[in-house]
């Protein structure tokens, strides 16, 4: 017994003398590496084992764990607060992110309201736990995967539309509601709310990535589109960014600085949105046809989608800057390579021409649509494009809106059971049929299958690469194109990002088996914004949260914060 204690005293000395030669050391740190002894411990077989520090660590986080765990079933329901490995295990990896899963969350949580959110911050504010928001789960750049562990806090029963105003055209939901899920509410007033990302995408998260979609080059992006936010800050403060006017010359805009932070400032419980009147022609149609590609004749506005074929993707891209330098006013300009429509045949049993598509929609009165479609008509024709054609039915419409917004889904039946490399990147319009038609020789030089699809009216383009994630020539030949595609863009006074954000996957390269790419693949935004800017940015991230508990290791380098 004598020797137990003398052993233990031991460690204790030990351990102090750490704690005080490391006292600047941050908790999230020490959290970060406790936890990876427990890992190896794990490994270790369980009888027999002389007592040692893997020990004192175990303990140590298990203690910490347990009274979080008691704190957080205290502030929710005990059936929302979930410490199950499978659960755990799908909050720590994106749908569809080919990015490898080094650890997942200690604990998943699913407030309610934004009481309890507030709860839940103080109580992990307190243990010094890290916070990870997970929304929709769509983020296509690791956004909510958890690689310090910590609490993983589930937004999707906070979707109530807690305020809408007819007159001033502006909507208050809760942070978790999904887009299409607040049109359908919407549409019975006549009302939309226009951006459009992937199926499944929630309205906090499309706030924390700045998202956008194919309906952008008429109405905006994400930023242009939230009047104001409510965020709980680090300490658990609750910050209303704006008031509900359409503009203000009030202090900063917090809530741009919000919009875009990918969960590293705060966590989004409330959103005040611009909303759009639904054109007159679509108000009594189908489900969703606001959005569905179409041609209407009635007395007001009119909505109509061509579609065209070119033999070469920098002939289609001409055609979409084109259009754009005409001022002919559309919706949208979407562009899918020969390799997409390819992969639209397969998945959804259709027989497209297998050449680079364009598809525009057209908003306005029926003679104004027309008119514009006519202009456009004759742009296509001068640079080679054929089948210049239009959807005539409802249901020709609503299936092009499915087939189009389902398109990365469908992309993966080039190659099943492959992994999918996304990127995203925008260039100024003058260099988007440079940094396409580049980057399309890129991609067939390379035997990996890949597809293309541009928003191509603001320039705006997405790649996704398949391969074996157990091969590793594959895996490497996938990044380095990747990167490429990416210095290309920022050659060209371009960003690293249009709408998928930064995440983990634009800041570094998870998969340390290729460190040659990890020098080139972290410098990313210090490349386009300059040190400078990163340093401000880090300023910000260490005053808001000089823990670094929210949505540790996302965006900023932890080199410009801490």
């Amino acid at each position: 017994m004598g020797s137990g204690v003398t052993g233990w005293r031991k460690h204790a000395r030990a351990i102090g003398g750490v704690v005080a030669f490391t006292g600047l050391m941050s908790l999230l740190k020490l959290h970060e590496w406790v936890a990876s002894r427990i890992e190896d411990l794990e490994q270790v077989e369980a009888t027999e084992r002389p007592v040692s520090w893997n020990d004192w660590s175990r303990n140590l986080i298990v203690d910490i764990i347990s009274r979080l765990l008691a704190e957080l079933k205290a502030v929710c329901d005990e059936d929302r607060v979930v410490v199950g490995v499978e659960e755990r295990t799908f909050h720590a990896k994106p749908w569809h992110s080919h990015f490898a899963v080094k650890a997942i969350p200690d604990i998943v949580v699913y407030p309610k309201s934004q009481e309890e959110v507030v709860a839940v911050v103080n109580a992990c504010a307190k243990y010094k736990v890290p916070m990870i928001p997970f929304a929709g789960g769509t983020s296509m750049e690791g956004q909510s995967m958890t690689p310090h562990k910590g609490v993983s806090i589930n937004m999707k029963l906070m979707k109530r539309v807690k305020e809408l105003h007819l007159e001033d055209m502006d909507v208050v939901v809760e942070s978790g509601i999904g887009w299409i899920e607040l049109n359908e509410f919407l549409k019975p007033h006549g009302l939309f709310f226009p951006l459009d990302p992937g199926p499944g995408a929630s309205i906090g998260g499309m706030c924390a990535t700045r998202c956008s979609g194919s309906l952008a080059v008429r109405y905006g992006t994400m930023r242009d589109n939230v009047i104001s936010l409510k965020c709980i800050l680090p300490n658990g403060d609750v910050v209303k960014t704006a008031a509900r006017a359409r503009k203000s010359a009030a202090g900063y805009d917090l809530t741009r600085l919000l919009i875009g932070s990918e969960g590293t400032l705060g966590l989004i419980t409330e959103v005040t949105l611009r909303l759009q009147k639904i054109p007159e022609a679509s108000v009594t149609g189908a489900v969703q046809v606001l959005f569905l590609l179409s041609w209407n004749r009635p007395e007001s506005d009119s909505m109509i989608v061509a579609m065209c074929n070119f033999k070469s993707i920098g002939d289609a891209t001409a055609v979409a800057i084109a259009t754009m330098h005409s001022g002919i006013q559309v919706s949208r300009v979407e562009l899918l390579d020969e390799m997409m429509m390819n992969a639209i045949n397969i998945a959804n049993g259709k027989n497209y021409p297998t050449e680079p598509t364009l598809m525009f929609e057209f908003v306005g009165t029926e003679a104004y649509a027309l008119e514009q479609t006519s202009r456009v008509e004759k742009i296509v024709q001068a640079h080679n494009g054929s089948d210049f054609v239009y959807a005539d039915s409802e249901m020709e419409k609503e299936e092009l809106w499915k087939i189009r917004k389902g398109a990365f889904w469908s992309s993966f039946s080039l190659r099943p059971g492959a992994e999918g490399m996304t990127t995203d990147v925008c260039v100024p319009l003058s260099r988007l049929a440079e940094c396409i038609s580049t980057s399309k020789e890129r991609l067939l030089a390379s035997s990996l299958p890949h597809v293309l699809v541009a928003h191509a009216g603001d320039g705006n383009f997405h790649v996704c690469i398949f391969f074996d994630k157990n091969n590793e020539e594959e895996v490497k030949e996938a990044l380095e194109i990747a990167d490429g595609i990416v210095h290309l863009s920022l050659s060209m006074e371009g960003t690293c990002t249009g709408e998928h954000g930064v995440g983990v996957g634009k800041m570094k390269v998870i998969s340390m088996r290729f460190l040659i790419l990890f020098q080139i693949c972290s410098k990313y935004l210090e490349k386009e914004h300059g040190s400078a800017a990163m340093t401000m940015m880090g300023s910000i991230k260490r005053a808001i949260d000089p823990s670094n508990l929210m949505n540790p290791g996302k965006l900023i380098p932890e080199k410009f914060c801490y």
